[in-house]
């Protein structure tokens, strides 16, 4: 629900005006992040710190972890500085890029905590305070960017967008840690696939037309202008107009006759 939250209270409290489109952007963004969500397969079961610790060290997702940490360093070091203050999706596609690890190491804090209370040795892990710091970072890394990103940005466009691009992000990393991309079926990935085709429908809705001002009440006229736009005409036509325009009936000569 953060994202109609956003544009409604945007709309509200900061004068910010979303548009019909932009409306209809949201809600298909939500639709399609619902049905990911509902055919993403479930996590694998992973109790203790040393099964975290043996997913983590797999060779998948430490490339995958690697290409995520290039990816982010040539957004904040190169992109960044260059296309931040005019690209909505350079500080939202960083935020959502640090999410991955956000996401992963409050999974393993959970599991950390869970041991604590069950008496397990969770403090003296190398694991849990590796967590805590990844934490930490990839957090603060986050809001840094997401601020600056309100700060230029449509508070009703960052939410959206964000949103999709996290949510894509978490559900890539949880496939990847956890391998549950084995137990898919195929109405799954179809599912997964369309969910996925259904954001990009609605972030492309959402950012696309962000500056039309196109609603219900001004619908019918907004329509009926598209339908008397004038008719494009070419050059052989405007030639013979111009042509035809200087001999014009007032600049002929003018004869009088006088009869007796």
């Amino acid at each position: 629900f953060s994202v109609p939250c956003s544009a409604i209270l945007s709309s509200y409290l900061l004068g910010e005006r979303l548009n019909l489109l932009g409306k209809l952007g949201c809600m298909l963004s939500l639709v399609g992040s619902t049905v990911m969500v509902i055919h993403a397969p479930e996590d694998e079961e992973v109790t203790t710190l040393d099964e975290m610790l043996s997913k983590l060290k797999e060779p998948g997702f430490l490339t995958y972890a690697a290409i995520l940490l290039a990816v982010c360093f040539l957004l904040i070091f190169y992109l960044a500085p260059r296309y931040g203050q005019t690209n909505i999706l350079i500080y939202l596609t960083i935020c959502s890029v640090i999410g991955a690890f956000s996401v992963s190491s409050v999974k393993g804090l959970g599991i950390a905590i869970k041991g604590f209370f069950a008496g397990r040795p969770v403090l003296q892990h190398p694991l849990t305070w590796i967590l805590v710091i990844t934490l930490v970072a990839s957090i603060t890394t986050q809001i840094n960017y997401l601020n600056k990103s309100l700060d230029i940005f449509n508070t009703s466009l960052v939410f959206p967008i964000y949103y999709v691009l996290f949510t894509t992000i978490v559900i890539t990393t949880s496939i990847i840690l956890f391998k549950e991309w084995v137990t898919m079926t195929v109405v799954d990935i179809i599912g997964t696939v369309c969910g996925f085709l259904t954001i990009i429908l609605g972030v492309f809705l959402l950012h696309a037309f962000k500056d039309m001002d196109i609603g219900l009440g001004n619908l019918p006229q907004v329509l009926q202008n598209e339908q008397q736009a004038p008719v494009t005409r070419d050059d052989k036509n405007i030639l013979i107009e111009v042509d035809n325009s200087s001999i014009a009936p007032e600049d002929n000569p003018k004869v009088f006759m006088l009869y007796t």
